[in-house]
């Protein structure tokens, strides 16, 4: 029996729905992989982590449903390739919200990082009617700077949690541009 999907965007290549328990062992194979949790700090470290984390995601995150982490299906495979979604953060006394991004080794270098990112900050910016969208970035991770860059963010500053140091770039909403009437 195939599980229920609520699909909240699609791309060219991509679906990005919400998860279900039968992407669990797609989800833990790609937090097996150290070249992607390398830049992860918080990843679960255990299958049972890994289920909790999907568990809390299903349907959407609990404070604000319309965002979390979504399964990243490649459409031409039907694979799950990744996690990718809209997370809220406290960043300095301020409730911002992060564009999530990250695809499996297999597809690295086709552009499917940035083509979800952009996916989903255009989805924040006329679907949630979001203002501000930030990626939290490690020092070192200059794939996810690019992508970031892609996306029309810049970088805002350096800062540090208690997981470590990372890299705070930012990107608002462009303002919409009315077009006066035209006197001839």
């Amino acid at each position: 029996m195939t599980p229920p999907y609520t699909t909240i965007l699609e791309t060219n290549r991509l679906v990005l729905r919400r998860q279900v328990i039968e992407d669990l062992d797609d989800l833990w194979a790609l937090y097996c992989d150290p070249e992607i949790t390398r830049y992860i700090p918080d990843a679960p470290k255990t299958y049972e982590e890994a289920r909790l984390e999907l568990e809390w995601h299903m349907n959407g995150h609990p404070k604000n449903p319309a965002l979390g982490l979504w399964a990243t299906i490649h459409k031409e495979t039907g694979r799950f390739i990744g996690r990718c979604g809209l997370l809220p953060w406290t960043i300095d006394g301020q409730e911002e919200v992060e564009v999530a991004y990250t695809i499996a080794r297999d597809f690295w270098g086709l552009g499917l990082g940035s083509e979800a990112a952009q996916a989903i900050a255009q989805y924040a910016f006329e679907q949630l009617n979001f203002s501000r969208l930030v990626c939290t970035i490690e020092p070192e991770n200059l794939a996810s700077m690019k992508v970031a860059k892609k996306i029309g963010m810049t970088f805002e500053k350096e800062m540090e949690d208690a997981l470590g140091p990372y890299h705070l770039y930012s990107r608002r909403r462009l303002p919409e541009i009315r077009s006066l009437p035209h006197n001839p």
